[in-house]
């Protein structure tokens, strides 16, 4: 009998626990406040698809992602989800996001890939067009159209919309709400990690609510 475990551990892992007390009004204004995040990141993404053409070519060659490589596009990602949460990827904190690659241990927002010591020679060729396709169409079909999900609306641009409006009457962020917008921008970071290359674990097709990762995943 097989001792290997049935599912592998997600390398990619994005959590964020919940202000207690959120602002009522400030949601309206956070898209003028991002507007200094969001031109940096305009550039950092432009880097983003150049060091992962140079980190294709590398894997391809020595099955390896470059350390400083992998560091700097796993940044990215971090600094762009630090951003949604702050922003309309889920308005999950009112504090202002860092402006840095690296993880902020006391900001409420995470997000972190472990180190691959090898990746495939092959999967690399294929991971990103063909085998993400299942995810791309699935997140399309939940997002409303394949997009950055945090700028152009959809599904989860659709509920922190409501969970604004709830905190303007009630002063409270509907938590059935926050688990589901945790559990969408969860799907999409893992499918961002797999597709840029940065693990060979497979995204699972599973919605995994909530602020943080389940313990036993299935």
């Amino acid at each position: 009998m097989s001792t290997e475990p049935m599912s592998p551990i997600q390398p990619a892992r994005l959590t964020a626990d919940l202000d207690p007390r959120l602002s009522r009004w400030l949601w309206l204004v956070k898209w003028l406040l991002a507007i200094p995040h969001y031109v940096v990141l305009l550039f950092l993404w432009v880097a983003f698809v150049g060091v992962s053409v140079a980190a294709f070519f590398a894997i391809a060659f020595t099955g390896r992602y470059p350390r400083t490589l992998f560091d700097f596009n796993t940044g990215v990602l971090r600094w762009s989800w630090r951003v949604a949460y702050y922003a309309y990827g889920a308005l999950g904190t009112d504090r202002y996001p860092p402006f840095t690659l690296a993880d902020v241990p006391d900001y409420p927002a995470h997000f972190d890939v472990s180190y691959p010591k090898e990746l495939s020679r092959g999967l690399v060729w294929v991971k990103w067009w063909l085998l993400a396709v299942p995810h791309y169409v699935v997140l399309g079909f939940l997002l409303g159209g394949v997009r950055v999900p945090w700028a152009e609306g959809g599904l989860i641009g659709l509920l922190t919309l409501f969970a604004g409006v709830a905190l303007a009457f009630t002063g409270r962020y509907p938590r059935g709400i926050f688990d589901l917008v945790m559990g969408l921008n969860r799907w999409v970071l893992r499918t961002a990690a797999y597709a840029a290359l940065l693990t060979d674990v497979y995204p699972p097709f599973r919605l995994d609510q909530g602020g943080h990762e389940p313990e036993n995943p299935l």
